[in-house]
C-alpha cells in the first residue's frame, strides 16, 4: 500500500494532532466520501485514500516510521508491515463508526400502524346534498384478549436470556483500525429485548389480529370527483405503543343522464323549437334541487346561455353554491306534415 500524498493532509490533521484529533478526522471524512453515501465521481478513491491514511496513523508504531521515513524512503516498510492482513471490507468499518445498534433501538421503539385505501362512488345528488356511507374494511387491531401485549392475561413477557434484555448482541472484533465492538440484532427476540413465554391464545403471541369493521363515512357536499378523505386513526393499530394509521377514501362521482358538471357549475342541454326560440316561452326545466320553470326570451339563439342562480353544486370550503348553466339547443323538425309544411313555406314568405 503506497502513500499517494502526505496522509496528515489526507485528514487534514497536523502532525502533532492526538490520536483523538486523527480518529475524529477520519469519522467525519469517512462518512463524507463512504462510497454508500456519495456517488460523486472519485469518492471511493478519497474513501480508500483516507482509510490508508487513518491505517497508518492510527498505529503508534506505523505512524513512527512514517514519520520517520515519509512518504519516499517508508514505502517498502509500509509494504512489508501491511503484508497479508486482511482490512475487510470499507462497508464493516463504517458500520462499526456509525451505525451501532441503531437497528435494534429503531426495532424497539414505537411504530404507527399503516394507512389504508378504500373506494367509494357516489351520485351527482349526493355531491349536491351531502352523504353519510357506511363501508366495511378489513384493518389490524391490538388483541382485544391480551390488549396488544402477546402474552396471556396474568403473565409478562419474560428478558430475553441471549441478549439479557437489551435487543442487541455486541461482538468484539480485532482488526488493522484496533478493537472495534460490532452490534447486531439479537437473533433469539429480534430487538425486542423479551420473549412472549405464554403466548396469548387468541392472537397467538402477535398482540394484534385482522378484524372486519364498519366504519360510517361523512362526504361532505361540494366534493369533487376523485377527492379523497382522509379519517384519522382508522387505520391498522400500532405496535409498541405507536398510533394507529389512517384511512384514506377516494371518492368517484357516477356520470348523470342529464347533467355535467364544470367546477361548482352545473351544465345542462334544453331543446326548444323554432316558435319558442322566436316567441320566447316559460318552460319547465330540471335541476339537482327538483323542476323549476324557466323564461326563455323571445328571439333565443342556439347555444345560448340562462344561468340559474344557487342551483349548482355548493362550494366545498366557503359558503354559497355555483350555478345551472341552461344551454338553449333551436332543434330542427326532420319531418313536417302538410299543415306544418304550409305553414313554414308561409313564414318563409314573410321572412323573404
Amino acid at each position: 500500500m503506497s502513500p499517494k500524498r502526505d496522509y496528515y493532509e489526507v485528514l487534514g490533521v497536523d502532525k502533532n494532532a492526538t490520536e483523538g484529533q486523527i480518529k475524529e478526522a477520519f469519522r467525519k471524512l469517512a462518512f463524507k466520501y463512504h462510497p454508500d453515501r456519495n456517488r460523486e465521481d472519485g469518492a471511493e478513491e478519497k474513501f480508500k485514500e483516507i482509510n490508508e491514511a487513518y491505517e497508518v496513523l492510527s498505529d503508534a508504531e506505523k505512524r513512527s516510521a512514517y514519520d520517520r521515513f515519509g512518504q519516499g524512503d517508508g514505502r517498502n516498510l509500509f509494504n512489508q508491515d501491511f503484508a497479508g492482513v486482511d482490512f475487510g471490507g470499507f462497508g464493516d468499518i463504517f458500520d462499526a463508526f456509525f451505525r451501532g445498534g441503531a437497528g435494534a433501538t429503531a426495532r424497539r421503539a414505537p411504530r404507527r400502524g399503516a394507512d389504508l385505501y378504500a373506494s367509494i362512488t357516489i351520485t351527482l345528488e349526493e355531491v349536491v346534498s351531502g352523504a353519510e356511507r357506511e363501508l366495511d374494511i378489513t384493518r389490524v387491531e391490538l388483541c382485544p384478549q391480551c390488549q396488544g401485549t402477546g402474552s396471556q392475561p396474568g403473565s409478562q413477557p419474560s428478558r430475553c436470556p441471549k441478549c439479557n434484555g437489551s435487543g442487541q448482541i455486541h461482538q468484539v472484533q480485532q482488526s488493522v483500525f484496533g478493537r472495534f465492538t460490532n452490534i447486531t440484532t439479537c437473533p433469539q427476540c429480534h430487538g425486542e429485548g423479551k420473549i412472549i413465554t405464554n403466548p396469548c391464545t387468541q392472537c397467538h403471541g402477535s398482540g394484534r389480529e385482522q378484524r372486519q369493521e364498519r366504519i360510517k363515512v361523512q362526504i361532505p357536499a361540494g366534493i369533487q370527483d376523485g377527492g379523497r378523505i382522509r379519517l384519522a386513526d382508522e387505520g391498522d393499530a400500532g405496535l409498541r405503543g405507536g398510533g394507529a394509521g389512517d384511512l384514506y377514501i377516494n371518492v368517484s362521482v357516477r356520470e348523470h343522464q342529464l347533467f355535467r358538471r364544470d367546477n361548482d357549475n352545473i351544465l345542462y342541454d334544453l331543446p326548444i323549437n323554432f316558435a319558442q326560440a322566436a316567441l320566447g316561452d316559460e318552460v319547465q326545466v330540471h335541476t339537482l334541487y327538483g323542476k323549476v320553470m324557466l323564461k326563455v326570451p323571445a328571439g333565443s339563439q342556439t347555444g345560448q346561455v340562462i344561468r340559474l342562480k344557487n342551483k349548482g353544486v355548493p362550494h366545498l370550503r366557503g359558503r354559497g353554491h355555483g350555478a345551472q348553466l341552461v344551454k338553449l339547443l333551436v332543434v330542427t323538425p326532420s319531418s313536417l306534415n302538410k299543415k306544418q309544411q304550409q305553414l313554414f313555406e308561409e313564414l318563409a314568405k314573410e321572412l323573404g
